[in-house]
């Protein structure tokens, strides 16, 4: 059983890097290869061109066919979810979801049936997390945090205690934004689009230009860029730490918006640990509630900007050589529109859907590959979708 303390962690998802680091499905994309790096020449050849197929008349024909299956296999299910969603039993309900971290919904954007499957197989959810280039990703984030912030351990007894930490943690970090240095794993928060979502920022800057830029870092053991698939997961990624952050900067976070979709304990006395930590860096709050009150004053009395630029670092796991740093545009309107199509699944709008048919490669190392209905499926179609061999 998970202790509290690991059962908290996974609530804020604290490791923000923990999702896709390194993905080896790299070498399985029949549409995309590593792209080679910008700042350095890479001689390396990272395609697998024999297992690339093209388009043919009997190809569509089997697409066309696993579509009209997979249009009446909706059609069935459609049915079933109404009936579930009719019955409160939306997957947030079903999975007992308070809240939806930023690096769910990437993983969502991954795969969502590997989201489902993962919650409904939490042994092998937790396995897969422990992979050896997730926890060397883990380890060079935690290591890049103590570049710039001392840790200090706290005991904490409950969730309340736990979750204030994350406040005076932020709360610590304001002023050193405010003197325009370097924040590291900056917890952010909100409700968009009617869901409550949390995620941790990997760092905050200002440039040359006094813009206060949000740096993603990702680790890779290849060293080149990611393709297509994982750089838009990316992208999504740092555009809601943007639209969380900002909003917290223009106060549009309601002190019930923690505490009611976290189902924490407002009048609940904070520990005497976490209490003396607050004193320290001097915050005075006895209960969860006022601690949450503080929060929010400090919030509207700071002078921290909105974030201006989005980039994301890439660096290679075994050298830490930097791969490329990549600048990301945002368009709020595009952003959100994608937010509202995966949240749907969530609040039990619409059935998990698979991967589109040119992205099977991606089920190659999924740990859930065995049992997923979609790909069963998908293997029940003509032979010319999987074969080695380019069709010409």
């Amino acid at each position: 059983m998970e202790s509290q303390r690991e059962l908290c962690a996974d609530e804020w998802d604290d490791i923000s890097d923990s999702e896709l680091l390194d993905i080896q499905l790299d070498h399985f994309s029949t549409d995309e290869s590593p792209q080679p790096s910008s700042s350095k020449t890479d001689t390396s050849k990272n395609t697998v061109n024999e297992s690339a197929i093209t388009a043919s008349p009997s190809l569509h024909r089997a697409v066309e066919g696993l579509e009209q299956r997979s249009i009446e296999k909706d059609k069935e299910r459609g049915e079933k979810r109404k009936r579930n969603v009719e019955g409160g039993r939306s997957p947030l309900l079903r999975f007992m979801k308070r809240h939806l971290s930023v690096t769910l919904l990437c993983d969502q954007s991954w795969c969502e049936l590997k989201v489902e499957y993962g919650f409904r197989n939490p042994k092998v959810r937790k396995t897969d997390k422990q992979r050896t280039e997730v926890q060397t990703g883990a380890n060079i984030h935690r290591a890049r945090e103590l570049e710039v912030h001392e840790v200090v351990p706290v005991n904490t007894q409950t969730r309340e205690d736990f979750f204030a930490i994350k406040l005076l943690n932020m709360l610590h970090m304001i002023p050193i934004l405010e003197a325009g240095q370097c924040v590291r794993e900056f917890p952010v928060f909100g409700l968009l689009e009617g869901v409550f979502l949390m995620g941790v920022i990997d760092e905050l800057s200002y440039n040359q230009k006094g813009e206060l830029v949000l740096n993603e870092l990702k680790t890779r053991r290849q060293e080149s860029l990611p393709g297509a698939a994982q750089t838009l997961s990316h992208c999504f990624q740092v555009g809601l730490y943007k639209l969380l952050f900002d909003g917290l900067v223009r106060m549009e976070a309601r002190k019930e918006h923690l505490v009611d979709n976290l189902k924490l304990r407002a009048s609940l006395e904070l520990g005497a640990e976490v209490q003396a930590y607050a004193g320290r860096i001097g915050i005075q709050a006895t209960s969860f509630g006022e601690l949450v009150d503080t929060f929010l004053m400090i919030m509207s009395c700071s002078e921290v900007p909105c974030i201006d630029l989005l980039q994301i670092e890439y660096r290679h796991q075994d050298s830490s050589s930097l791969i490329s740093t990549i600048q990301v545009p945002f368009d709020e309107v595009q952003l959100r529109a994608e937010l509202q199509r995966y949240l749907a699944y969530w609040t039990g709008q619409r059935e998990p859907r698979g991967v589109d048919i040119e992205e099977v490669w991606k089920c190659k190392m999924c740990p859930y590959e065995e049992i997923c209905d979609w790909r069963k499926n998908i293997s029940q179609a003509p032979e010319t979708l999987h074969t080695n061999k380019r069709i010409k």
